[in-house]
């Protein structure tokens, strides 16, 4: 358990309204400190003073993109997320990644099993088929994807649906940052070892369990 110092940080950290509003976001989507300035309208330097609050209380952190190694994320610490009132499930939800092949296909099985409501899940570059390892995986959790293609992603079919972008080149694929969701995660197909997709498999889990509460 945390000391009682190290709680009445985060608690402070967390008592201004903005601060609060900022970690509450941060608890359903990774977000860049451009999106932050827009969605909430501060300063560049304002933001930067409650992103600094937040992190020295270890709320946060920035990571770098895996896309892009000039743009950072910020992202809520996991073992923080039960301190924040998680958003209602969605009822229907697209995953995209660049390829349909790993992460978004896991990410749609595990959301169907957990939140019990439809998930579906696309690419911006579909691959031919869903990676072996994928599916090797997904049987290891009782998951069955042997039959799953990978599908090319239309916006024009996700009208209505909560959108989750999975991967940062999916996240710069697509406009309008804000309307949707996005979580960074690390692609598991480059790495091509199974301790990876089970990584993935495991960041997906915690990920997405808060949202059924």
């Amino acid at each position: 358990m945390a000391s009682i110092h190290h709680r009445a940080a985060l608690f402070a950290a967390l008592g201004d309204p903005i601060r609060l509003e900022i970690a509450e976001e941060l608890s359903r989507s990774d977000r860049t400190p451009g999106e932050l300035v827009e969605k909430f309208e501060l300063s560049s330097a304002l933001l930067a003073h409650h992103l600094d609050v937040l992190e020295s209380a270890g709320l946060i952190e920035r990571t770098e993109s895996h896309a892009d190694r000039r743009k950072r994320f910020v992202r809520l610490v996991e073992r923080h997320r039960p301190l924040l009132v998680g958003a209602p499930a969605a009822t229907s939800v697209t995953f995209v990644c660049r390829q349909n092949s790993a992460r978004s296909q896991l990410a749609a099985a595990i959301w169907q099993r957990i939140v019990g409501t439809t998930a579906t899940s696309a690419g911006t570059a579909p691959a031919t088929a869903v990676h072996p390892l994928t599916v090797q995986v997904a049987r290891q959790h009782q998951l069955d994807l042997r039959r799953a293609v990978p599908l090319q992603y239309f916006a024009s079919q996700t009208r209505g649906k909560t959108v989750i972008t999975v991967c940062d080149q999916s996240h710069d694929d697509l406009k309008r940052p804000l309307s949707r969701l996005h979580w960074s995660l690390r692609d598991p197909v480059k790495d091509g070892t199974m301790a990876a997709f089970e990584a993935t498999y495991q960041e997906l889990v915690e990920r997405i369990t808060p949202l059924s509460k």
